[in-house]
C-alpha cells in the first residue's frame, strides 16, 4: 500500500475544499480513488467552489452515460442469438468462479446470476426442479418469509421451510445483500460436476498459457 505523507494529505484536502473531484485528485497524486475518498469524505466543499464541483460532477455523469451507450453498441453483436453452447460456457465460467469443487453446489447473492445459472441447468443440462436443493444464508435482522418469497421468484418455484434449509448468520446486514445468498445444489450431481470440469479443462487445453 502506497504511503501518503502528511503534506500530501493536506494538499488533497485543500483541493477537495476547492471543488476538485475525487478522480481529479486521484490522477494528480497518482493514488487510488478509494484512498482519496478516505481522506476527503468529511471535507466540505467551499461555497466559492461549489459551482465548479457540481459542473465537474455533472460532466463525469454525462461522460459515463455516453460511454455506456458506446459500450452497448459495441457489444451488441456478442449477445444476439445466444446459442446453447454459449450459455453452457457462460454458466461453466460462473461455476468455476463461484461453485464448489467437491460437490455440485453454486452460491451467490446476485439474483440475476442465480436466475441465469438455474436457467442453464434446466434448459441445457436438463435438471428438473425436484433435482434442485435450495438453501439460503441470511442475517438475523431480515424477514425470513420475505427472503423466501424473493428467492422463490428467482428460482422459479415456491420455497417453504419444508423444502429448503436456512442458515441464519449473526449480526445485521448493514447494507449487505438484503435478501442474503442463495445456494443451489443438484441431487446426485456428481456426473454434472464432472461435465462442468471437463468443459473447463477443455477450454484451458485450447488456451495459450
Amino acid at each position: 500500500m502506497k504511503r501518503i505523507g502528511a503534506d500530501t494529505i493536506r494538499c488533497i484536502k485543500q483541493k477537495r475544499r476547492r471543488g476538485f473531484s475525487i478522480p481529479e485528485i486521484s490522477k494528480a497524486y497518482d493514488i487510488s480513488r478509494s484512498t482519496v475518498f478516505r481522506y476527503v469524505r468529511n471535507v466540505p466543499i467551499d461555497k466559492r467552489y461549489k459551482k465548479r464541483w457540481l459542473s465537474r460532477r455533472n460532466a463525469s455523469k454525462i461522460i459515463s452515460r455516453k460511454n455506456w451507450e458506446i459500450a452497448g453498441r459495441l457489444t451488441r453483436p456478442f449477445i444476439t442469438r445466444i446459442s446453447q453452447k454459449e450459455y453452457a460456457l457462460f454458466a461453466t465460467a460462473l461455476y468455476w468462479a463461484e461453485g464448489s469443487k467437491k460437490d455440485f453446489s453454486f452460491c451467490n447473492g446476485d439474483p440475476k446470476m442465480v436466475a441465469l445459472f438455474i436457467h442453464v441447468l434446466r434448459n441445457i443440462f436438463n435438471i428438473h426442479n425436484n433435482d434442485l436443493k435450495i438453501s439460503l444464508r441470511i442475517y438475523e435482522d431480515v424477514d425470513i418469509k420475505e427472503c423466501m418469497g424473493f428467492w422463490s421468484k428467482i428460482v422459479g418455484f415456491t420455497l417453504t421451510l419444508k423444502n429448503i434449509s436456512i442458515n441464519v448468520l449473526h449480526g445485521r446486514k448493514k447494507g449487505k445483500l438484503p435478501h442474503g445468498m442463495c445456494r443451489v445444489r443438484v441431487r446426485k450431481g456428481g456426473l454434472l460436476l464432472k461435465k462442468i470440469f471437463c468443459i473447463i479443462n477443455g477450454v484451458i487445453g485450447q488456451t495459450p498459457l
